[in-house]
């Protein structure tokens, strides 16, 4: 179970390197799909790092939370582009919130683990 706790930053740091060192680039228009598809990834990362403290992370939870939390996030903010509903706004609130959250529950196993 410890060594299974790495696998959220080893797949964040793949994939970050994957993309600043590619060729490719995308087009403007789907910058605010592609943002909250990374929030909407930082968060399932951040929850597989706090599940993984806690002793409860699960690798088909993880992936399958990150996958889906993932598409559906950009999903709905495409949709709510089209009906002319700034969905993206709101997401980057929640996302945000849910983030600081669990970077704030990280932090307190870390220093509980450490003080003991």
């Amino acid at each position: 179970m410890k060594g299974q706790s790495w696998f959220p930053l080893i797949g964040v740091t793949f994939g970050f390197c994957a993309v600043y060192f590619s060729k490719y680039t995308l087009s403007p228009m789907f910058a605010p799909y592609l943002s909250i598809a990374v929030l909407a990834a930082l968060d399932a990362i951040c929850g597989g790092i706090r599940a993984a403290l806690e002793g409860k992370f699960t690798d088909g939870i993880f992936i399958t939370g990150f996958i889906i939390n993932t598409v559906l996030a950009a999903l709905l903010a495409w949709i709510g582009d089209k009906i002319g509903v700034d969905i993206v706004l709101a997401a980057v609130v929640m996302l945000g919130g849910r983030i600081f959250l669990n970077l704030s529950l990280i932090r307190r196993l870390l220093l509980t683990k450490a003080t003991s």
